[in-house]
């Protein structure tokens, strides 16, 4: 049989890589609904219609409120992530191109890790770095080689560099509540306050949709029911079983995958140089959540509470 560890660092990463997919997704309907919706607007129908499903689950499971202790994370991952972080990320995506954004938004795992290790005292063990920075040079990588011709707007770098701040600010937020409050109430509240937040667009909401064509409709609605209300739930799963550093460095394999995706979706051939710095981004994921020899050994090791129960 087997082991509960085991098999929880399994569903984890397999909530981890659920996240990863969809957020990867996410950049190709940004693409397509952005040119019909502008970014405070998409932001809000994302926000609105990830709400609305995670509230059905919500109170099916019937789930109450989080407990009073939980606010704090919540709200401020809310703010943080669901609302401004999506509002800079919309908005950046339309003054650079594809390379660029993908470049400059890879510095929030790096981000994450200084939070982490500064507020919430996560350690920073050699083969995470090591992973971050093979990762790191593969976004890099992956930017250069997606990069058209022409400079980039200073706008949307500053724009994608707030994106960054705004999701590491609220990862770093968010893990603290998940201690308090279960995965579905910490996402399905946060997504709430970040439609709260984003409540000054509904103006520009309801203008955008009467013009927009349905296939832009259709890809706001993708974006709240897949990216936002199932990919932050799995990725919620996932942070509550590891550390925020950790689960950071998961969503450096995102570009690898946007390659992908664009390449299947959009009918856009990648280059070799963006091939490999996609390989390198997965690569230095997998470094980063490896585990030592040693350590494998420690946590395989019975405890002294489980070796008198056997005997």
């Amino acid at each position: 049989m087997m082991n509960v560890s085991r098999r929880t660092q399994l569903l984890a990463t397999g909530a981890a890589t659920v996240t990863v997919v969809l957020w990867a997704s996410a950049f190709v309907s940004i693409r397509s609904a952005g040119a019909a919706y502008s970014p405070g607007a998409l932001a809000l129908g994302r926000l609105l219609s990830g709400a609305l499903v995670l509230g059905v689950f919500l109170l099916v499971r019937r789930e109450g409120l989080p407990p009073r202790s939980a606010w704090r994370g919540i709200a401020i991952s809310g703010v943080l992530w669901f609302g401004f972080y999506m509002v800079a990320l919309n908005w950046g995506e339309q003054q650079v191109d594809a390379g660029t954004a993908a470049l400059v938004v890879n510095v929030g795992p790096i981000l994450v890790a200084l939070l982490a290790a500064r507020l919430l005292g996560d350690t920073m063990p050699p083969r995470l770095l090591a992973g971050m920075a093979v990762s790191f040079a593969g976004a890099v990588t992956v930017g250069l080689s997606m990069s058209g011709g022409g400079g980039s707007s200073v706008l949307g770098v500053v724009l994608c560099l707030l994106a960054a701040v705004g999701y590491a600010g609220g990862v770093v937020a968010q893990k603290p509540a998940l201690g308090h409050a279960s995965v579905l109430q910490v996402t399905t509240f946060g997504c709430l306050v970040g439609a709260v937040a984003c409540l000054p667009f509904a103006g520009q909401l309801v203008a955008d949709a009467a013009d927009a064509p349905l296939s832009a409709t259709l890809n706001m609605v993708y974006l709240g029911v897949f990216p936002t209300a199932l990919a932050f739930t799995t990725w919620a799963y996932a942070l509550s079983r590891t550390t925020a550093s950790r689960m950071g460095a998961t969503t450096y394999a995102v570009p690898a995958l946007v390659v992908l995706m664009s390449w299947l979706a959009l009918g856009e051939v990648p280059g070799l140089l963006t091939l490999a710095g996609g390989a390198l981004c997965l690569a230095g994921v997998a470094v980063s959540r490896s585990r030592t020899r040693s350590a494998r050994v420690v946590a395989a090791a019975p405890q002294p509470e489980q070796t008198r129960e056997s005997a």
